[in-house]
């Protein structure tokens, strides 16, 4: 149980953040590369019709070769008529470092033929708790997105 201070309002209440062990939010940066693998032995992305579910490495560097550091998971689907549009929900989740066995979840429009396209950051888990933020996306070469990430965290 977890005691709620303030007024009780029925259902809702008001929680300490110290309670939950947080102290001052922090921004972070976050710069790795996305890489969409549709052909080939072992694809990273499989179709359900109009919808691509991945298991995307993520790495330091721009080449598949370049230290692995997380694994991109999630669906994108087409959901524009007119213009190239995708619906993406990914989780980024991180297997190295100080944020290993953390996520970061994103979901929102790309425009995947603007050069620059911005999804937001709607939460996470382990250090990315109480997550929010944006992500910037940048096609870099055949099927490898360059993704700049920006999230306020504990």
């Amino acid at each position: 149980m977890i005691p709620v201070s303030g007024e009780n309002h029925g259902f809702v209440g008001s929680i300490d953040p110290k309670l939950f062990g947080l102290q001052k939010e922090k921004l972070s940066h976050i710069r790795l590369f996305w890489h969409d693998i549709r052909n080939g032995p072992h694809p990273s992305a499989t179709n359900f019709g109009l919808v691509r579910m991945f298991g995307n490495a993520l790495t330091e560097g721009p080449e598949l070769s370049s230290k692995l550091v997380g694994r991109a998971q999630g669906f994108y689907a087409s959901a524009a008529r007119k213009k190239l549009s995708l619906l993406m929900v990914q989780n980024f989740a991180f297997v190295l470092g100080k944020f290993n066995g953390s996520t970061i979840s994103l979901i929102g429009r790309n425009s995947i033929f603007n050069k620059v396209r911005e999804l937001p950051v709607v939460g996470g888990s382990g250090a990315f708790r109480f997550a929010r933020g944006y992500a910037e996306a940048t096609t870099t070469g055949n099927a490898t997105v360059e993704y700049n990430i920006f999230v306020l965290h504990y």
